[in-house]
C-alpha cells in the first residue's frame, strides 16, 4: 500500500506562488507515474499535471501550461508542484496521485490512478 500526503497549500493572493509537496510512503513511487488533480467547490476533480516516472514527460492541463511546474525526486519519493502568477480560479483542494502501473496512457483520468491523498487547500481570493 502507498499513502501520500500533501501538504504546502494555503491562502495565496493573486499572483503570488505556492509550492506543494507530495510525500509517499509505505512503498517507493520511484516508478510510478505521478500527478496531481484539483477540484473547485461544485466541479468534477480536474487533471492539472503529471511526470512520468523517470522525470522526462511532463502533462500539463492548459489552464495552468506556462504558470505550474510538477517535478520529482525519487530519492525523497516527493512529487511537487510549483504554482506561480496563482489566479482565483486555482482554488480548489489539490490532491496527489499516483498510478503502479507506471505507464501515462491515462494520464489525465482520474481512473488512471490507483492511490490518492487526502489533498490540500488552496485558496486565492478575488
Amino acid at each position: 500500500q502507498v499513502q501520500l500526503v500533501e501538504s504546502g497549500g494555503g491562502l495565496v493572493q493573486a499572483g503570488g506562488s505556492l509550492r506543494l509537496s507530495c510525500a509517499a510512503s509505505g512503498r517507493s513511487v520511484s516508478y510510478y507515474h505521478m500527478a496531481w488533480f484539483r477540484q473547485a467547490p461544485g466541479k468534477g476533480r480536474e487533471f492539472v499535471a503529471s511526470i512520468s516516472w523517470s522525470g522526462d514527460r511532463t502533462y500539463y492541463a492548459d489552464s495552468v501550461k506556462g504558470r505550474f511546474t510538477i517535478s520529482r525526486d525519487n530519492a525523497k519519493n516527493t512529487v511537487y508542484l510549483q504554482m506561480n502568477s496563482l489566479k482565483p480560479l486555482d482554488t480548489a483542494v489539490y490532491y496527489c496521485a499516483a498510478d503502479s502501473l507506471g505507464d501515462d496512457y491515462e494520464y489525465s483520468s482520474v481512473v488512471g490512478y490507483d492511490y490518492w491523498g487526502q489533498g490540500t487547500q488552496v485558496t486565492v481570493p478575488s
